[in-house]
């Protein structure tokens, strides 16, 4: 999917000059880690997260897909990521990747694997334009939290400003409006 037109107009927002703001997400359905067991989910929670953000604040949305998709199955997924971890790997992306030109804020969002972001989300980061730009990480996790996004971002983002992100635990995320909404306010996106 590319950035769409937001549902609804937003104003300017005073933490971005331009008052446009983008989320480019990654989610993966499938089988999940669900309270220590797995959970088959036919739209990822991240995804579910970026709705629920989009709705909100009538942000436009990026779906980042992987052009080698990821299994379905919780334990391959696993092994893959460990494998590109383990390799530095930039994995690569099916769909294009959006202009920026228009956008104050980008927010980054996807799961936690093994304490960061999917390698993706490298190749991501590293393949747009983020410089001046505020970029805030999102993610959805098991235990892992914010995990070391923040880090990983200001790494491969160079010349964006990372600002607080939000971390929701994946298997409550359908429970997080009030939070999602609480911490859109303290940036000043909604």
């Amino acid at each position: 999917m590319t950035a769409t037109p937001p549902a609804t107009p937003s104003g300017p927002s005073p933490a971005t000059p331009s008052g446009r703001v983008l989320l480019a997400y990654f989610s993966r359905p499938g089988e999940n880690y669900w309270y220590g067991g797995r959970r088959t989910l036919q739209v990822g929670n991240t995804e579910v997260l970026a709705r629920m953000i989009g709705d909100q604040i009538g942000c436009d949305l990026h779906r980042i897909e992987a052009a080698e998709p990821y299994p379905a199955g919780y334990d391959d997924t696993v092994a893959r990521n460990v494998r590109e971890q383990e390799a530095d790997a930039r994995p690569a992306i099916a769909n294009a990747l959006p202009d920026l030109s228009a956008y104050g804020t980008v927010l980054l969002a996807s799961p936690i694997w093994n304490v960061q972001p999917p390698m993706i989300m490298r190749t991501f980061a590293e393949g747009v334009d983020l410089v001046g730009r505020v970029m805030l990480p999102v993610t959805t996790h098991a235990m892992s939290g914010l995990g070391r996004a923040p880090e990983v971002y200001a790494a491969v983002a160079r010349g964006a400003r990372t600002g607080e992100g939000l971390a929701v635990q994946g298997e409550r995320v359908s429970e997080s409006a009030d939070q999602v909404r609480s911490w859109l306010a303290a940036r000043e996106l909604a």
